[in-house]
């Protein structure tokens, strides 16, 4: 102790002899003062922000002013909640990234604004809940560290050989997957959730008046009633009398692509085509006869019909994960998320029990049917500037989509899911949903300059597109389309790897789309007056 009095004696003996007044001086006493408010204020702010982020951060307070009706519910039937471990995940730990970062207090902020928002000025009864529950649409609002600073350890003893795979696809892919590809309704539990094989479809099936015993003869050019016999499915086929047109769109179309030209005159001949998509009533006719688990197909080039095959000896889909139908419905909805390949397998079975040639169509085939004898961008009257909500003025002042809505299930008036086709009108040749609703498989490989590879002088009879390629053509937008990507030109690809980027299986299936639910097909039936 002697030691420091020594040396602070020292270092005042060291200093210059001034006289020191009991008074500070005026600037100084007003500077000390500011300081301790400041510090006072800063102290407090520091206190009371905590405290508001600790308040605001509860489960009750976000439930207080959530507009979404069934939030609290879902959660608490979910195995966020009610587990065998008792541990309960809350609102902020999945809403919001880690604590104790400035990415957390950010998307608080912009999160609390939103919510805000929403409750004072949005009518909750005119929310499309069901959308917002999509893939698409929850990951915006969940954050992958969140989950990962919880589940650790992606490998627990416990894990059964179904999570093992998944879980090593997902750390070998990292960067292109999310958590919620499979554990999408892990924090909301939905009814419709889960990797299950039974998925629950012909439980639901209603008794049938009649099971059909032959299908149609077909002796003339006209509509008929195709039935698929051993069933009670049926559907119409109607004659599209074929002819020249101008496939591709002109340079000053509103929402044109550089793939939808230059355009060329093309002719094609006549067929038969189905008056709307394929049926979930109608595919899972050939799924309830033709699947069989572990089955498995190695040929990629498309199916011969013209070979002599029994009908239980073409392989059928395999079972899907989950509902395949989304919750949406089966019925007469369009049946989705089947790969090219299980759409051409279906036409080879359709072929066999009919003992007709049934196909998918051309890309060129199915432009002619969906334009109607038209020339304009929709098989009606209106401009698809008028329509998308790709514009400010549009997305701030709305459009008059009375006539649009009539005639297609776009982004604009699907409530984001698939609708029956009988709320349509159809097109001039009495097709339904050739645009909109899903997109559609053609027979055709993709090639993005396939009509810059056409002769411009001569009429193009009966184009099938390039002779191989890797993905396939897909025609028509779906319910989750803009105006702009509904119009009779629009052309588009398969994304077989990225639409099956969720499954985890190896092979993956060569059956099922994991990432796709806005792709389905229709058939045609080729006509010749000599047959």
């Amino acid at each position: 102790m002697s030691f420091f009095v020594r040396f602070i004696a020292k270092i005042k003996s060291l200093l210059p002899r001034q006289k020191i007044s009991n008074k500070l001086p005026y600037g100084r006493k007003r500077f000390f003062i500011t300081v301790l408010i400041g510090f006072i204020f800063g102290a407090s702010f520091i206190i009371f922000s905590n405290k508001a982020i600790k308040y605001t951060s509860t489960n009750q307070f976000c439930m207080s002013c959530h507009i979404h009706p069934h939030a609290e519910d879902s959660w608490k039937i979910s195995t966020h909640y009610d587990n065998k471990s008792g541990i309960i995940v809350n609102c902020v730990e999945c809403h919001l990234p880690p604590p104790g970062t400035v990415r957390h207090l950010t998307a608080k902020t912009t999160t609390g604004i939103r919510d805000v928002y929403g409750k004072l000025f949005k009518d909750e009864e005119k929310l499309n809940w069901k959308a917002k529950r999509q893939l698409s649409n929850a990951v915006k609002h969940t954050y992958q560290e969140s989950c990962k600073g919880c589940h650790q350890n992606l490998f627990p003893r416990q894990i059964s050989n179904e999570g093992l795979q998944a879980h090593l696809y997902y750390t070998n892919n990292e960067s292109d997957l999310n958590c919620l590809n499979c554990h999408l309704h892990v924090g909301h539990y939905s009814e419709d959730s889960g990797h299950k094989m039974d998925f629950g479809y012909f439980k639901a099936e209603a008794e049938v008046a009649e099971i059909y015993a032959e299908a149609a003869v077909v002796q003339q050019f006209e509509q008929f009633t195709e039935y698929i016999p051993g069933t009670s499915v049926k559907f119409k086929m109607l004659p599209i009398s074929g002819g020249v047109f101008q496939m591709g769109s002109p340079d000053n179309e509103p929402g044109r692509l550089p793939n939808e030209g230059p355009v060329r005159k093309v002719e094609v001949s006549p067929f038969f085509m189905a008056e709307i998509e394929v049926t979930w009533d109608m595919y899972m006719a050939f799924f309830k006869e033709t699947a069989s688990e572990g089955r498995s197909v190695q040929q990629t080039k498309p199916f011969s019909t013209d070979l002599p095959v029994e009908v239980d000896a073409i392989s059928g889909p395999t079972p899907p994960w989950g509902n395949p139908d989304q919750g949406w419905g089966f019925g007469i909805n369009p049946a989705i998320t089947m790969t090219h390949h299980a759409a051409e397998t279906f036409c080879k079975w359709l072929s066999v029990k009919t003992g007709k040639s049934y196909r998918l169509p051309t890309e060129a085939e199915w432009e002619f049917a969906a334009r109607g004898g038209t020339t304009t961008p929709y098989f009606f009257h209106g401009n698809p500037a008028k329509y998308t909500q790709r514009t400010f003025w549009n997305r701030l002042f709305g459009a008059d989509t009375t006539t649009i809505n009539t005639h297609i299930i776009y982004s604009g008036n699907s409530q984001q899911r698939i609708q029956s086709p009988e709320i349509v009108t159809a097109n001039p040749y009495g097709l339904k949903n050739m645009l909109g609703s899903v997109w559609e498989f053609c027979s055709d490989y993709y090639a993005e300059d396939i009509l810059q590879q056409y002769s411009g002088s001569d009429i193009i009879k009966n184009p099938t597109g390039p002779s191989s390629g890797t993905e396939r053509v897909i025609r028509g937008g779906s319910f989750k389309s803009d105006a702009f990507d509904v119009r009779a030109a629009r052309r588009d690809q398969t994304r077989h790897d990225a639409w099956l980027q969720t499954d985890p299986q190896i092979p993956k299936s060569i059956w099922w789309y994991s990432d796709n639910n806005e792709v389905g097909f229709r058939v045609v039936l080729s006509w010749s007056e000599n047959q």
